[in-house]
């Protein structure tokens, strides 16, 4: 029985994709790959939302302070509130998934 539900990308797929498309060498087009990645997350550890129209946001999002339970002490802990980075799809991108990829 097979557990994967749908195929699985990369980064190595993404820039041999990229470096076919466009004709240029892998390792540029790598560097490229890893210098956006680097971008966007300096972007948000620096605080600042990263927008990219067409394709979606990486946005910081913020957790309320809430109770847990440690359950092998049987004690609760108070977690403190604290930022996740997130990723919202644009509207287009969402629509595209929902038309072009089969319900598996």
């Amino acid at each position: 029985m097979d557990l994967k539900k749908y195929n699985e990308m990369t980064k190595a797929d993404i820039v041999a994709k990229i470096s076919e498309k466009l004709g240029m060498e892998k390792g540029d087009v790598q560097a490229t790959v890893e210098s956006f990645m680097d971008e966007v997350k300096n972007s948000l550890e620096s605080g600042d939302n990263v927008y990219l129209r067409g394709f979606g946001s990486f946005i910081i999002k913020t957790r309320a302070e809430k109770t847990g339970r440690n359950i092998s002490k049987n004690t609760t802990i108070k977690i403190p509130s604290h930022n996740i980075p997130a990723f919202k799809p644009a509207k287009v991108f969402v629509e595209g998934v929902k038309t072009n990829v089969a319900v598996k």
